[in-house]
């Protein structure tokens, strides 16, 4: 067979195969009419109903920028509570539509679990906390200790580790939901939690006496939080991916949720392709052409969603760090929206 004829196939065979590999997740999404979207639901300041019910937090921010993306309103959202263990099984079934529950990338997940996460919405590293009676001022006084800790997760797996490397014994009290495993560590059964350092602020602050717990100094690993989905749908995957990363964007434009309205009549040429002003970038994703203006106008840029949901002024009281700006020393940097 000849090199154009091997080539002439192999085109016919890749242009074949390109509707097969396009995924219909928006499709169904909008035939619904609403996004089904996997949070942790017991985690204050990331996804945690308050008193009256309603949802908030930080991945429950991201979960409401996809809807504004796809329908132009952020509360058309399903929110399903899902245990570390049972997030993954969730997204491969299709029980929702995208994981927005402070999740770890890593390689086996991205590839064994056939998972595809999208842009970090958290950057964060796993540490320990500790009563403050204990007179605890290092992990490594850690020695001997009953540890807390989620199973499913790459918690469990860093904490051994830590614990080998440094030649200390440990005994660990695994226990599946995460407002379980907090009332079992306030009462006693265990001398430490060990977690992402975002999620033990977010326990500390619901604690009965705060102030009785300290976050120890050490952070351990490497915990990029990500919003993920199903492997073979690479559409759903921008449209899940442009929507965390236009919160970033619109902060770096200086674009927030009070002004946005007012940027529309900007003369920046970034500003008015990313508003959708000058179209393209809606139709590149199968999108309204004003989705990025929806989100922010409705959700805010990455430093409101932050601030209200994390920031310094909420009881976790967490400062920006990694998450902030690339201009800012952070690690938040985005690709050019055009």
């Amino acid at each position: 067979m000849s090199l154009r004829r091997i080539a002439t196939l192999t085109l016919a065979a890749v242009l074949a195969a390109g509707p097969a590999l396009a995924g219909k997740t928006l499709d169904t999404v909008r035939a619904r009419g609403y996004v089904i979207v996997g949070v942790n639901g017991s985690l204050f300041g990331f996804g945690k109903p308050d008193e009256k019910g309603v949802w908030k937090g930080l991945d429950v921010d991201t979960g409401r920028a996809i809807a504004a993306a796809v329908f132009g309103d952020a509360s058309k959202v399903k929110w399903v509570p899902l245990t570390a263990v049972q997030r993954f099984t969730a997204l491969q079934s299709g029980e929702v539509d995208v994981l927005c529950r402070n999740t770890t990338r890593t390689l086996s997940r991205d590839t064994a679990l056939g998972l595809d996460f999208v842009h970090v919405n958290y950057y964060d590293g796993q540490g320990f906390m500790v009563p403050k009676k204990l007179g605890v001022k290092s992990a490594k006084e850690l020695d001997g200790a009953t540890v807390c800790v989620l199973p499913g997760t790459t918690t469990e797996m860093n904490a051994a580790d830590f614990f080998r490397k440094n030649n200390m014994e440990w005994k660990p009290v695994v226990i599946e939901n995460t407002a379980e495993l907090a009332k079992t560590f306030f009462s006693g059964r265990c001398d430490v939690l060990t977690s992402d350092a975002s999620q033990l602020a977010g326990t500390r602050a619901v604690a009965p006496n705060p102030d009785d717990y300290v976050i120890l100094p050490e952070i351990i690993s490497k915990e990029p939080l990500a919003p993920a989905v199903r492997h073979g749908d690479e559409q759903w995957r921008d449209i899940v991916d442009y929507a965390v990363m236009a919160m970033i964007a619109a902060e770096e434009m200086g674009i927030t949720s009070k002004n946005v309205d007012q940027m529309l009549k900007s003369n920046d040429p970034k500003v008015q392709r990313f508003l959708g002003v000058t179209p393209g970038n809606g139709k590149a994703l199968g999108l309204d052409e004003k989705w990025a203006y929806n989100i922010i106008k409705q959700v805010g840029n990455y430093a409101e969603v932050f601030e209200r949901n994390v920031g310094p002024n909420t009881p976790l009281g967490l400062e920006r760090g990694l998450n902030a700006l690339w201009t800012n020393g952070g690690l938040m940097y985005v690709p050019p929206f055009k």
